[in-house]
């Protein structure tokens, strides 16, 4: 299934989807590459 993942503040990947972490954040794969990074949908933190 195909995900995108933010990657700092603006800075997004989108990939298939290989793992959900612990934390809230996901891993995805784009070709041999992992990235690790918070769902796109996800609401922002309050400050």
């Amino acid at each position: 299934m195909l995900q995108t993942i933010l990657i700092g503040s603006c800075i997004s990947v989108q990939g298939l989807l290989v793992k959900k972490l612990a934390n809230g954040r996901m891993q995805v794969r784009v070709g041999k590459r992992l990235y690790e990074g918070r769902p796109a949908n996800a609401s922002p933190k309050a400050a």
